[in-house]
């Protein structure tokens, strides 16, 4: 397929700045991949999807305080957003905004977050032409520093500065393994009680971690989606989460990923008679139309961007055209997209 068959039209105004008032009180679309049937509800509402015995499962990665900014000795102000940690714990794999102010060899002054001088320098070590850079801290340990500098790294689609209540709405209430520079969104809509709710039921909860990459927002730019090179990401599935969705499987119920970094990792530990194996490692699955799911009966997601990945994903879990379908009506409906947006839940 080609990826403009992905894109679709989206008015500017749909695209949420800001999370709901209150977590969750975002709307759902309910859609039936076998009939391609919608209906769209309020979020609470998805208690009533689930049945005793299924299972959710969770990724519990925690943000991190990614976006940094620097000066050099010139007053020339630097953005640094971390990627992931070197072997060193004090050297990052970044990008630097604007990069070419910073040659190799550069040291940056940190910036707390009311922009006064903190007592925290990088190093530029290295630089590739792809614009990645190495840098390396000095001051404190690094955990240390992003406490003390670090701003939440909000997606490029939302047009403001970071807020305090950011640090925690950008978060899902079940986050646990720091490592993440993007959220699990479709993860932010649930509260405590929602989850209290499901447990009452009987619907069962598995844990994995997957440590969500700036990759996550990286374009199409093929015409051919399978000229896209997918961007790699570290994830854990630890043996008690394999050992609950095999039960699950064994019990006739359901599984139910949430969001597309959950579905990312169970496609990746999934075994062709659709049982899971533990595993510890990265993952660059590129999953699109006509990929089979073998991992997942139930899928809730965010809606994501025009011939983005992650829209690829979802065309392969429901099919492309009920797939395309609900999120022209999802537009029609004035609902809202991306992180702080709306949700799916797709059910098989």
């Amino acid at each position: 397929m080609h990826t403009a068959d992905f894109d679709y039209t989206l008015p500017e105004e749909l695209i949420a700045q800001n999370p709901p008032e209150h977590r969750g009180d975002s709307r759902m679309m309910i859609l039936n991949a076998k009939t391609g049937g919608c209906e769209i509800v309020p979020f609470r509402r998805i208690v009533d999807f689930l049945l005793p015995g299924d299972c959710v499962t969770l990724n519990n990665t925690r943000v991190i305080r990614a976006r940094l900014f620097a000066l050099k000795d010139t007053g020339a102000h630097i953005e640094i957003m971390l990627l992931r940690p070197q072997s060193d714990p004090m050297r990052w794999t970044c990008f630097l905004k604007p990069g070419k102010r910073a040659p190799e060899g550069t040291v940056l002054t940190l910036l707390h977050r009311d922009e006064t001088p903190a007592p925290y320098t990088v190093r530029v070590v290295a630089k590739d032409p792809a614009g990645e850079c190495v840098v390396e801290f000095a001051g404190a340990p690094v955990d240390r520093i992003l406490d003390d500098c670090g701003h939440i790294p909000l997606p490029p689609y939302i047009k403001r500065q970071n807020l305090p209540p950011d640090a925690e709405r950008y978060q899902t209430v079940y986050a646990d393994h720091p490592g993440a520079v993007a959220a699990p969104t479709a993860g932010l809509h649930f509260t405590k009680e929602i989850l209290a709710e499901l447990e009452q039921k009987g619907v069962r909860r598995a844990e994995l971690t997957l440590h969500v990459g700036q990759g996550t927002f990286k374009p199409v730019t093929a015409d051919e989606i399978t000229d896209h090179k997918m961007h790699s990401e570290e994830y854990i599935f630890p043996e008690a989460a394999a050992a609950l969705l095999n039960e699950t499987r064994r019990n006739g119920r359901r599984v139910a990923a949430v969001g597309t970094t959950s579905l990312r990792v169970l496609e990746s530990c999934v075994k062709p008679d659709r049982t899971f194996e533990a595993r510890t490692g990265s993952t660059d699955i590129f999953i699109y139309p006509p990929h089979e799911v073998l991992s997942a009966d139930i899928l809730l997601t965010n809606f994501h961007l025009p011939k983005s990945t992650l829209l690829m994903l979802v065309c392969a879990f429901a099919g492309y055209e009920h797939t395309m379908n609900a999120y022209r009506l999802a537009v029609r409906e004035r609902m809202r997209f991306f992180s702080y947006g709306d949700c799916m839940l797709i059910l098989k």
